[in-house]
């Protein structure tokens, strides 16, 4: 499976902070925000990953992360030109994908929860559809809300419903299999001129192929696009890692746990922040015996 992170869009709702930088790259506590839905992947076991941003931010990405080979993983990068839609991605990243499935995130969507490794990794091997992550929220009206039977299957999506059928929101995170690059290319725009990732899930659906996994009790997920909202986010990691003396979505120990580098690497990579607390903690996992 391929990886996509959609790290694109003007940033609106955050200026001015976005004027000078894409949102992606402004901190959540103490790491870019890109790191969470690139960890994402990693816990999915997606190592080639094509990275989607503007033309103008594309560079700082580059300058962040690099070819990703710090990490055991193969990065590339595309510039999404203006805000075409979600389901751009996946024409942009049609030749990354190849004939692959793909998994596609968001770049300002955190997720966090326990087991999430195995729920990810369940789903790539024997897919056929698609698979779409959704979380139950008290406000479903402003959300895509999605509908499922008793066997996890998806009935109906409705954007922001005003009668909504359930408290299912659709999260940033989406498994396809390959004919999802040939779906987005025959959309038809929408009304405001976008290439919808709803209307690739209606597709499938319309199939009967379209599968939800819901993110129950002790599971998070958050979108970073406000103010108050990558505040919140902040404040959430914050104060998991000062109580439970964990990093989350620290993507050097997760290559470690994945088997994406060695210890020896990961403790070169500490050894470079070693004057930053999140350095101390990279250092540290590293020493610590194989679980």
């Amino acid at each position: 499976m391929k990886g996509i992170i959609l790290a694109g869009g003007h940033g609106s709702r955050l200026r001015p902070v976005t004027y000078g930088t894409s949102k992606q790259l402004l901190p959540v506590y103490n790491k870019p925000l890109i790191y969470y839905p690139l960890s994402v992947l990693m816990l999915a076991d997606v190592t080639d990953i094509l990275i989607i941003t503007t033309p103008s931010d594309l560079p700082a990405f580059e300058r962040l992360l690099g070819d990703g080979s710090w990490l055991g993983l193969h990065l590339s990068y595309a510039a999404q030109d203006q805000p075409n839609g979600l389901a751009e991605a996946l024409i942009i990243g049609a030749d990354h994908i190849g004939d692959e499935h793909v998994a596609l995130v968001l770049g300002d969507n955190i997720f966090h929860g326990p087991g999430f490794s195995q729920l990810l990794r369940k789903h790539p091997a024997d897919m056929a559809g698609c698979v779409l992550f959704c979380y139950p929220v008290s406000d479903p009206s402003r959300y895509g809300i999605g509908e499922v039977d008793e066997y996890g299957n998806l009935v109906s999506i409705e954007e922001k419903p005003t009668n909504p059928k359930s408290n299912l929101a659709i999260t940033g995170l989406y498994f396809y299999d390959n004919r999802a690059v040939d779906i987005a290319r025959n959309l038809t725009p929408s009304a405001r001129g976008e290439l919808e990732i709803t209307d690739v899930n209606r597709a499938y659906l319309e199939r009967g192929e379209a599968k939800v996994v819901e993110l129950g009790r002790g599971f998070a997920w958050l979108d970073a696009g406000t103010q108050e909202s990558m505040l919140d986010a902040g404040q959430y990691v914050r104060t998991l890692e000062e109580r439970q003396g964990i990093r989350i979505a620290c993507v050097e120990e997760i290559a470690l746990r994945m088997g994406f580098i060695s210890a020896a690497q990961c403790l070169r990579l500490g050894e470079g922040m070693r004057n930053s607390p999140y350095g101390q903690y990279v250092m540290q996992i590293a020493h610590a015996p194989a679980e």
